[in-house]
């Protein structure tokens, strides 16, 4: 099958009004998937201190500057707006109105336009008005809660679950179902992405457990929180770790067989026994460092893999293999997932510095110049 060396998303437009967070990892998986997004930067960027050479949230992407607070802003924004397909902006409830870009303003120019909305807290609620982070978002749904050992607090999860699974993939999922609708109806419309619904949506199978008896409302005491001592990880004698997956009956075979522990062993499906398995499994792994253990698990079904650091996991043989990780314009990335057989996706641009790409959007997109007036100061 024949590659167009594009991804999927070849010929959408994307407007991203720039912010941090969930917003932005959005609108790159947009770009990734091969979208021109074209990030709108406020003057002196959005508070985060990070060189913006090094955020790969704005690879593959193009920026432009813009003061919204000014009517000139606002205008170069909503002149974006017209042209574009999607419209991606993560501000609180009330703010992308009160600047003059809200989705009045951009359906108006642009009726077939999808307006995507990231918030953590959703833009109704008694909190929507409030602030917030991934952890609060996390925590209110009951995904924190389910996260960490039955003797200790909750562990958390960066920001991995809440603001990226919970918010990008859903505000990614939603304006890509609006996209749709909008190319078979002509009709734009307003997705609403809360990090708290995405989350919630997150645990609909442990819900499901839950009522069916299968699950103890309490973390570190079930099948896959790692109360089960054949589903969690154990230290090695060089104080790293590996992680044990083995929940069906013919993998656990597997991974007790090589494991070689010797003496009998209390029965997996006594959950009052499990505690006495675990410290069998424990005292096993502590006799031998991860690399020995990696070795002798590697290949077989007893799902057992080395716990990685984000610097040794690039190295891995099979990430490696896949070029799961790769270097790009001198910096070591993710590559743009998934894969596509026609049309796959590629890092074609390194992170976008703010405001170097006005003149070549404004050719683009056929909008006016979007080059911000130089004020006095800067003369």
């Amino acid at each position: 099958m024949g590659s167009t060396g594009h991804g999927p998303l070849h010929g959408v437009r994307v407007v991203e009004l720039a912010g941090i967070g969930p917003g932005p990892f959005a609108a790159m998986l947009l770009a990734d998937l091969g979208a021109d997004v074209v990030r709108v930067d406020r003057p002196g960027g959005p508070g985060l201190g990070i060189d913006p050479a090094h955020d790969l949230t704005n690879r593959n992407k193009r920026s432009v500057v813009l003061d919204l607070k000014s009517p000139a802003g606002a205008a170069g924004a909503l002149a974006l707006a017209a042209r574009a397909d999607i419209l991606v902006e993560g501000y609180r409830p009330g703010v992308a109105e009160r600047l003059g870009v809200g989705p009045a303003e951009c359906l108006a120019r642009n009726p077939r336009l999808v307006y995507g909305r990231m918030t953590g807290w959703g833009q109704d609620g008694p909190l929507a008005g409030t602030a917030g982070h991934d952890v609060g978002y996390v925590a209110v749904t009951g995904a924190l809660g389910m996260i960490g050992p039955a003797d200790g607090p909750p562990a958390i999860p960066a920001n991995l679950l809440g603001d990226y699974a919970g918010g990008s993939l859903y505000l990614v999922v939603g304006v890509l179902s609006a996209l749709q609708h909008a190319r078979t109806t002509g009709e734009g419309q307003v997705v609403d992405a809360a990090v708290v619904d995405g989350t919630a949506h997150l645990t609909s199978m442990i819900h499901a457990m839950l009522a069916a008896g299968a699950w103890h409302d309490r973390r570190g005491v079930n099948l896959l929180d790692g109360g089960a001592p054949f589903y969690g990880v154990y230290e090695t004698a060089d104080g790293r770790y590996m992680a044990v997956g083995a929940l069906e009956p013919a993998f656990y075979d597997e991974f007790v067989r090589l494991l070689g522990v010797t003496g009998d062993l209390p029965e997996r499906s006594e959950t009052a026994a499990w505690e006495k398995l675990r410290e069998h499994l424990a005292a096993r792994f502590l006799e031998r460092t991860r690399e020995e253990w990696t070795e002798v698990f590697a290949g077989s079904d007893a799902c057992v893999a080395p716990v990685l650091s984000l610097r040794e996991a690039r190295d891995h043989p099979h990430l490696a293999a896949r070029g799961t990780f790769a270097e790009h314009h001198g910096a070591v990335q993710p590559a743009p997932a998934p894969r596509f057989s026609a049309t796959p996706g590629a890092v074609r641009r390194p992170p976008a510095r703010p405001g170097a790409d006005a003149a070549d959007v404004a050719r683009d997109w056929n909008v006016p110049d979007l080059t911000p007036a130089r004020t006095q100061e800067d003369r």
